[in-house]
């Protein structure tokens, strides 16, 4: 499944092109905020890790579509942690899931760290270590710690 927000930032015809050249479904779905500025980014809104998915579900327009997305990352084997759009507006969707020697840590800044509550953390906290950045300036500019690594998916060369 390759999740979408459909925005200025998306092109219909990338997405379609990656899906089929790598053989995933697209699900792509309009998001918003409570005064109706559309998600400019799916990494603002979520976050799949391996066992678990942050995602600010309430944000997404569509009550069939939102209802889908959830539906799929349910049967993915996944649980799914809700995130409010204050969360989202703290950068707590704009994290990622890295591996590290001893296991895997979910990298995100001191500000999305700061706004998650003791039930969410400890749910995280069940399959990753949480590994917070200070990033201000960064922040300033409306990223946040995903928007600065990149996911290297490759097999390790012996």
């Amino acid at each position: 499944m390759q999740h979408a927000v459909e925005s200025e930032r998306t092109s219909q015809i990338a997405l379609e092109r990656f899906c089929t050249h790598f053989n995933y479904e697209p699900m792509a779905f309009r998001a918003a905020d409570a005064q109706g500025r559309a998600v400019y980014h799916t990494n603002v809104l979520m976050c799949i890790a391996t066992e678990f998915v942050l995602i600010g579900s309430s944000m997404i327009e569509q009550t069939a579509r939102r209802d889908e997305v959830l539906q799929r990352l349910s049967q993915s084997g996944r649980s799914v942690i809700e995130l409010t759009e204050n969360q989202i507006s703290k950068f707590a969707g704009n994290a990622i899931e890295l591996q590290g020697a001893s296991g895997r840590i979910l990298a995100l800044s001191e500000t999305a760290l700061n706004a998650l509550d003791p039930e969410q953390k400890a749910a995280i906290s069940d399959s990753t270590t949480l590994v917070s950045l200070s990033i201000p300036t960064i922040e300033l500019s409306g990223g946040s710690v995903r928007c600065t690594v990149a996911g290297i998916h490759l097999t390790p060369r012996a």
